[in-house]
């Protein structure tokens, strides 16, 4: 979609037309950290975003008791309609094109080129080939300028349910045997991984009532920039949640000798953070119960997924675990769970850009570079389909850094540390996450997209206007002051109490069972209170007066929410839906919501969870759009130390990745370098300083030798080209 929106003519080939972007394991888009990278994708100018706002059917924003470094949106996701949304979107694309077709072999130039990581190579053997298109399994030619590989677990993919094993690239489709086995023939190293998925259970069998709902949030916050308002904005369906018990960990203890991870029948690796139920009850055996969360997989379907509960073990095994679970005693399996192996390639085969180091022109994206994941791919695959477009042009390369995006850390891990393992993507990898938000995503990368093509003429004034109400938004609390006459005003609306109705974020909640594994926050926001209460170090009304509006927002117990009604006074435009009618309609705006005439009564859509404390007339309450942008500017100015800090700290790490290595470095004529980190250096061909020290086993003191050696070798690379 990336390079088709940036005018190329552009085909997407595909087993199966009618199972594009079919969810083959949980139908749920975001969640810790990878909410974040949904962001960013839809900021760049990608559709991951926009679809889901159109076909979520329950929104979460997830990690609120903690900083905003860490919130991330999560949303259910109507399964079928995910699939047919995405493909409608993709074929309204007038260069993008959409075949049936298996592709078995790659086009490659039988004149070869010189590799970028040597400079006047010995051998031809050596040499970079050159992508020319595509075999088809039917016998056709493919030309292309350049290929984008995007296999998921179909590379040679074998599914495992207890003793029984098959090939398939998911369940009930076939694998990709023979890409797989020429892509071998290109030398590029490769590795074998694992993932699995629950089973899927008829809701019309579950005892619901004995389960603990879920419910969605009042407002919704949209994964994209570009969406007002949610589809199914009105109406959401709960989740349930569930919980193991002592009977369940005896059935799975009893039979884990069938299971083809502990058989020895599986040799690949699995995810770490993502493991299958028989992993919990083996290695965290004081554990008494872990929880489950029983989510829908559409409103015109009885199937639900049963998240927690990923197994490989045999189907009679699977239908006594389940139904030892309160509640699922009659459940009834509609699918098995299931684990799958697939080839994957070794991620430090790539360049940054996620073009192969062997043949130009070849890009990979998404678990055949070894990540878990849509939104793994997601990112790839915009940032492979952006270079890919940019190379054909003729044009600077997108390169991302460390500090400008969680997309930028994934692709710079992968490329300069390997995995042996799925890859997933935490906020804990990121060094400068304040700066890397979801509210500021846009400000982030939308210029990019801009830059690239991507963000059009329309979608572009959307930003900017944004931008500019920001801005202007942050210069008045700068500069207001807390005068008696406001003072009496505040004083007024805080004991009202309506302060703590404004707000639209759900109740602190950490969804720890989901993304269980993700480290806590440091910055963390300290809950607001009303100005008549004084915890220890808070302040008091009395204390606000002649303060401006950014020195008391800096105080740990004030909220933006209780500046509104100055606020509202000294800038109503800024409150005004009118300011943000965009002049771009995502595809969520222009959707229409299911009708609930549909909907499986067990989970009965409701509008969403109600208390007293949210029954705020509609002229108090901020929607959710307002409440981002006035969160956005307070976490700015609440947290400008912290940010002042991190920026030097990103300066000093720019300046190690602006000390580039040269692509001719001789890594081999550094005296002092174990041959182990020789090894290293090569197969990963670092291309500065920082990114060479990522690389695991490369200590400072190897750093500086490389220092060093890059003006050894720079002088007499020199004089060797003066001489020729």
């Amino acid at each position: 979609m990336a390079a088709a929106r940036m005018g190329l003519k552009t085909a997407l080939f595909t087993l199966n037309l009618d199972l594009i972007a079919q969810m083959s394991c949980n139908p749920a888009v975001g969640g810790i950290a990878k909410g974040h990278l949904v962001r960013e994708v839809d900021a760049l100018g990608g559709i991951m975003g926009e679809v889901t706002d159109a076909v979520g059917i329950q929104f979460r924003l997830l990690n609120t008791s903690r900083g905003p470094a860490v919130w991330s949106p999560r949303a259910q996701c109507d399964k079928q309609q995910y699939r047919l949304k995405m493909r409608q979107t993709l074929e309204t694309e007038p260069n993008l094109c959409i075949k049936q077709a298996e592709v078995v072999d790659l086009i490659l130039d039988p004149e070869t080129l010189p590799s970028p990581a040597e400079a006047e190579p010995p051998d031809a053997n050596r040499r970079r080939r050159l992508c020319r298109g595509v075999l088809l399994r039917d016998g056709r030619l493919i030309g292309a300028e350049a290929v984008v590989i995007t296999t998921g677990t179909f590379l040679n993919g074998l599914i495992h349910i207890g003793e029984q094993q098959y090939p398939a690239g998911r369940s009930g489709e076939p694998p990709s045997v023979l890409l797989g086995e020429n892509l071998k023939k290109l030398g590029l190293r490769g590795c074998r991984l694992k993932t699995g998925t629950p089973p899927r259970l008829d809701g019309r069998t579950i005892d619901w009532s004995r389960l603990e709902p879920q419910p969605g949030d009042a407002d919704p916050t949209p994964f994209s920039f570009r969406t007002r308002r949610v589809t199914h904005h009105e109406a959401q369906a709960p989740c349930y949640i569930a919980y193991t018990t002592p009977e369940t960990h005896r059935i799975i203890r009893d039979n884990v000798h069938r299971s083809p991870m502990y058989s020895g029948q599986i040799k690949s690796i699995g995810p770490r953070y993502c493991p299958s139920i028989e992993d919990k009850i083996v290695k965290f055996p004081h554990h008494e119960q872990h929880q489950l969360f029983l989510e829908p997989e559409g409103l015109a379907t009885h199937e639900t997924y049963v998240n927690g509960m990923a197994t490989s073990l045999p189907f009679d095994v699977q239908l006594a675990m389940v139904r030892s679970v309160p509640g699922m005693e009659r459940a009834e399996m509609l699918r098995p769970g299931y684990a799958i192996e697939y080839d994957s390639i070794d991620p430090t085969e790539l360049q940054r850009t996620l073009e192969t180091k062997a043949v130009e022109r070849l890009f990979l994206a998404g678990q055949i570079n070894g990540t878990s994941g849509y939104e793994e791919a997601a990112c790839q695959g915009i940032m492979a389909g952006i270079n890919a477009a940019l190379q054909v042009k003729g044009e600077p390369a997108l390169v991302l850094d460390r500090t400008e995006a969680y997309t930028a850390i994934l692709i710079d891990d992968l490329i300069s540390k390997g995995t042996n393992e799925p890859y997933r993507m935490f906020t804990s990898r990121a060094e400068f996450r304040l700066h890397l938000r979801i509210d500021n995503a846009d400000r982030r990368l939308t210029p990019h997209g801009r830059r690239v093509g991507l963000i059009n003429d329309n979608a572009w004034h959307d930003y900017l206007a944004k931008q500019q109400r920001l801005a202007a938004l942050d210069q008045l609390l700068e500069k207001s002051r807390v005068t008696p006459e406001l003072q009496q005003k505040l004083a007024a609306w805080l004991s009202s109490g309506d302060s703590a109705t404004l707000g639209t974020k759900p109740a602190p909640e950490d969804d720890a069972e989901r993304d269980r594994n993700e480290p806590s926050d440091c910055a963390g926001v300290a809950a607001t209170t009303t100005a008549n209460d004084k915890p220890n170090g808070s302040s008091t009304l009395q204390d606000w007066r002649g303060l401006t509006f950014a020195q008391l927002l800096k105080r740990p117990d004030v909220g933006i929410e209780q500046l509104v009604p100055a606020l509202r006074d000294l800038m109503p435009a800024f409150f005004s839906e009118a300011e943000r009618e965009p002049r771009v309609c995502s595809v969520a705006d222009r959707s229409r919501p299911l009708p609930f005439e549909s909907v499986l009564p067990a989970f009965e859509c409701s509008a969403t969870r109600t208390n007293g404390s949210q029954a705020v007339s509609a002229n108090l309450r901020l929607s959710s759009p307002v409440l981002n942008e006035l969160k956005s500017v307070e976490t700015a100015i609440k947290y400008a130390g912290y940010l002042g800090q991190q920026q030097k700290a990103i300066e000093r790490l720019k300046k190690a990745e602006q000390r580039t290595i040269p692509e001719w470095f001789d890594y081999g004529a550094v005296s002092g370098l174990s041959r182990e980190m020789k090894e290293k250096l090569l197969r990963v061909r670092p291309r500065t300083i920082g990114q060479a020290s990522r690389i695991p086993g490369v200590t400072p003191a190897a750093l500086s030798l490389i220092n060093v050696y890059i003006e050894i070798q720079a002088r007499r690379y020199g004089e060797t080209h003066r001489a020729l």
